[in-house]
């Protein structure tokens, strides 16, 4: 079995500021998108921003590019499997935890040679692969670090804003992760639905059920065209409000 995003050559970028050129385009592409985004949750949501930063990539296909930041790229759109696949250039690993350090380990090599933009949009990178190896703190660093070197309208930042309440939230602080996902809806709008939605879920996990309530039956008011007002409606029932 092999799992497969996509490559990216060093022909796919002619420098680091490409990088987030495509990535505030393929942020873009997410809201035009947004009911499918929404709908599909935070792990599937951060595909479908890498699925979409590596076809505005594809589209330039410029002649160079940085050696760390095409690796990184590359890394990312890996593929999972013990042997070479017919058609697909790899590079591949043999498990999804290979790939992943393999990310840390290249999204570091961006940070080495590059600042700006280009480091910011590693360290994200970085943050997501510790997330997925459930180190959590690893995790928050390489998150705040997106967070503190981004602009403050970086309109990627709601996947760090996440990404932080997800590593509270898997290191068992529950009240991080509520207060993660308050931050997310303040700071990133444009998501807020998706936000009250967990910070409901996990202000219930921490047995806070009053606070769970008030979010959620205050959520059709607060997200009237939110394509997540049945799924509100329905957790607010299971908890026993109208």
């Amino acid at each position: 079995m092999s799992s497969k995003t996509s490559v990216i050559t060093r022909k796919d970028m002619k420098e680091p500021d490409k990088f987030q050129h495509a990535a505030e385009q393929a942020a873009g592409w997410v809201a035009a998108r947004r009911r499918q985004a929404l709908l599909a949750g935070g792990a599937a949501l951060g595909l479908v921003i890498l699925v979409a930063v590596v076809l505005l990539v594809q589209s330039r296909r410029a002649e160079t590019t940085g050696a760390a930041v095409s690796q990184l790229l590359s890394t990312v759109g890996g593929t999972v499997s013990t042997v070479p696949l017919p058609g697909q250039p790899g590079p591949f690993f043999p498990t999804e935890e290979a790939r992943q350090r393999a990310i840390v380990g290249a999204a570091d090599a961006v940070v080495a040679e590059h600042g700006g933009s280009a480091a910011a949009l590693a360290a994200l990178a970085k943050g997501d692969a510790h997330l997925r190896l459930r180190e959590w703190d690893a995790a928050k660093a390489a998150y705040e670090k997106y967070l503190t070197e981004a602009d403050r309208d970086d309109s990627l930042r709601f996947g760090a804003l996440e990404g932080l309440a997800l590593a509270g939230e898997g290191k068992g602080d529950l009240a991080a992760a509520a207060d993660g996902f308050a931050r997310m809806a303040k700071e990133a709008p444009a998501f807020s639905d998706r936000a009250d939605l967990e910070r409901a879920r996990v202000l219930a996990a921490a047995g806070k059920l009053d606070e769970a309530r008030q979010v959620l039956a205050a959520f059709p008011e607060q997200h009237k065209e939110s394509p997540l007002a049945p799924e509100a409606a329905q957790r607010l029932g299971k908890l026993g409000g109208k």
